[in-house]
């Protein structure tokens, strides 16, 4: 393993690796430090460029993205009392009253400190888990892959949304949206409808800019402007003192922890981190009664979660192929883009991407920590650019990477078709995340069944009788039954 990582350091360190490296984290910061733009936003707006890249230096790039937005959402947090990203909504409860107070570079320093030391424990989760679980993943056969499949699409679809009949209405749509195309099995076309530009199906990266980033321009259209109300001062003091550092200590130490095993679960991530680390610190902290005035362990504790989170998220994506969020559902669909199938033969057939991807990752984490402490001095320049031009920009980025794909302005139009569709799904609260998952999942899921069925002559119960692929179908059923179970009994307590 060693060996490996040594390797992986130094084809990182290889120039136009390198380069590209801090240019998607920078990316990451200043797309997590915006309101309304997401990380899943600012991978998809790079992927027309990670497309053309070497794939291990896509994937670095793309890292270097999302570590970045993680860690970018705690500066609006901080500052506009607005968190720039869902995983940093546990960050404001006390970086803004800590701005309030004349301390806003004392509250950029501290979440600065705590997402290098979350992102660092993360990563070093993700070096020793990720190889063993592979290893044990390399049992999987058509049945297991199958239901692993609808495993991930469930998790997806229960954890997505409030309402989780919506988000299983709207991971079967993926699906049938996956199926456009010719079939592979009877080489018969399907809701093609005569169009020539339908018989390879829809492009992925289409589907991704539209539902995700071209329907968020959309929904931030019908918005008003938004004016930044950031607290005029001089921000000073970002280096916190070794005093300050021993004082959050237990705090990142225990919301690191627990944004690894919530980041493993998948359907969960950084929001679930962040707030879940708060909770913890505030009940088992000596200053618990300080919390949501200004304390430093209330920064430090989401911040490190939701950081650490992030090679968490990425545990059972390289191994499954399942993710652990909508970021990492992105991901797991830049990877197929690339040509990639995440999976335990990820590991075996191409470990010099694998390894580059780790020693990748430890290198984002001191980029962060260098761009942490800058950006107290821009961020507020940053976050004054206004929704008129940014909006714009978005646009022409979303049309030109939807493009560039296959130089076919049919591509252009599913993005905006699926832009449409994306906007009404938000608007009506229908999760946008199993839309795409069921997009990527769908011919996985497609090809194994009919494998499976095919060796075992038809019969279903094969499903059944591999253990792997009957603990995957019985967990779909529990992560779909358990939500429902508590809304019908949250349901029954509220008076008549």
């Amino acid at each position: 393993m060693l060996e490996m990582l040594t390797r992986g350091f130094v084809d990182c360190f290889q120039p136009a690796v390198f380069v590209l490296m801090l240019f998607g984290t920078f990316t990451g910061v200043i797309i997590g430090a915006l309101p309304g733009m997401t990380g899943s936003m600012g991978i998809i707006l790079l992927l027309p460029l990670a497309y053309h890249l070497e794939p291990h230096t896509a994937l670095i790039m793309l890292s270097g993205v999302f570590c970045g937005s993680m860690m970018g959402g705690s500066v609006a947090a901080i500052l506009l009392n607005t968190p720039g990203t869902p995983s940093a909504g546990a960050t404001m409860l006390d970086g803004y009253p800590l701005c309030q107070q004349g301390k806003a570079g004392k509250a950029i320093g501290i979440a600065t400190v705590a997402s290098f030391f979350g992102g660092m424990v993360s990563t070093t989760c993700l070096i020793l888990i990720a190889p063993q679980l592979a290893k044990i993943a390399l049992q999987f056969r058509a049945a297991d892959y199958f239901s692993l499949s609808i495993f991930g699409l469930a998790v997806i679809a229960s954890a997505s949304g409030k309402n989780i009949l919506k988000g299983l209405i709207a991971g079967c749509f993926g699906l049938l949206v996956s199926t456009v195309g010719i079939d592979v099995i009877l080489g018969t076309p399907r809701y093609t409808f005569g169009n020539y530009y339908m018989m390879g199906g829809l492009g992925l990266l289409p589907v991704l800019i539209g539902a995700f980033a071209m329907a968020q321009v959309f929904s931030e259209v019908g918005n008003p402007p938004r004016e930044a109300d950031i607290i005029e001062q001089k921000i000073t003091g970002v280096l916190p003192t070794w005093f300050e550092i021993k004082g959050i200590a237990l705090s990142m130490v225990v919301g690191s922890l627990i944004g690894v095993f919530i980041g493993i679960v998948p359907g969960t991530g950084g929001g679930v981190a962040c707030f879940m680390a708060y909770n913890v610190m505030q009940k088992f902290s000596k200053n618990g009664d300080k919390f949501g005035s200004g304390a430093l362990e209330g920064v430090a504790a989401p911040e490190s979660a939701n950081n650490g989170s992030t090679g968490g998220d990425m545990i059972p994506m390289l191994t499954l192929g399942v993710p652990g969020d909508s970021i990492t559902a992105v991901m797991l669909g830049a990877l197929t883009l690339i040509g990639i199938r995440p999976g335990p033969l990820l590991f075996t057939e191409t470990p010099r991407i694998v390894y580059a991807i780790f020693a990748g990752w430890i290198l984002i984490q001191f980029v962060m920590l260098g761009l942490g402490f800058l950006s107290a001095k821009f961020a507020p320049y940053v976050l004054r650019i206004s929704p008129r031009v940014l909006l714009p920009l978005v646009s022409v980025f979303c049309i030109v990477g939807a493009y560039t794909l296959s130089n076919s302005l049919f591509d252009v139009l599913v993005a905006v078709v699926f832009g449409v569709i994306g906007f009404f799904m938000r608007k009506y609260g229908y999760p946008v995340a199993p839309l795409v998952l069921g997009v990527i999942l769908g011919p996985m899921a497609e090809s194994n069944l009919n494998r499976a069925m095919l060796n075992s002559n038809n019969d279903v119960m094969v499903l059944l009788q591999r253990p792997f692929s009957a603990a995957f179908l019985i967990l779909s059923v529990i992560s779909i039954a358990v939500p429902v179970i508590n809304a019908y009994r949250a349901k029954r307590k509220l008076p008549a």
